[in-house]
């Protein structure tokens, strides 16, 4: 790989760890949105959840990488879709 191999060589507690962290983040916000009666922001905050999910059991290899960083795309990609009408929603 022309760029980016020295990634081969940090061990996969700290993308478990990363993805662990970003998850709780994700929680956090998802309770924060869904206490305040955003349901769409609180629905697209359980899509990121989602798709941290998917990159953490990728990392301790229950899925391979092409399923589960496609699917975790997509959960990105809804995640995306509902903050957005969740953010241009007239208030």
């Amino acid at each position: 790989m022309p760029f980016g191999d020295f990634m081969n060589d940090v061990p996969s507690v700290v993308f478990l760890v990363i993805h662990s962290v970003l998850g709780l983040m994700g929680i956090y916000l998802w309770r924060k949105a869904g206490a305040a009666g955003r349901k769409a922001a609180a629905n697209g905050f359980l899509f990121y959840v989602a798709a941290e999910v998917l990159y953490f059991i990728y990392h301790i290899d229950v899925i391979g990488f092409l399923l589960s960083h496609t699917l975790a795309e997509v959960c990105d990609a809804l995640a995306m879709l509902m903050l957005a009408k969740a953010v241009l929603k007239p208030v």
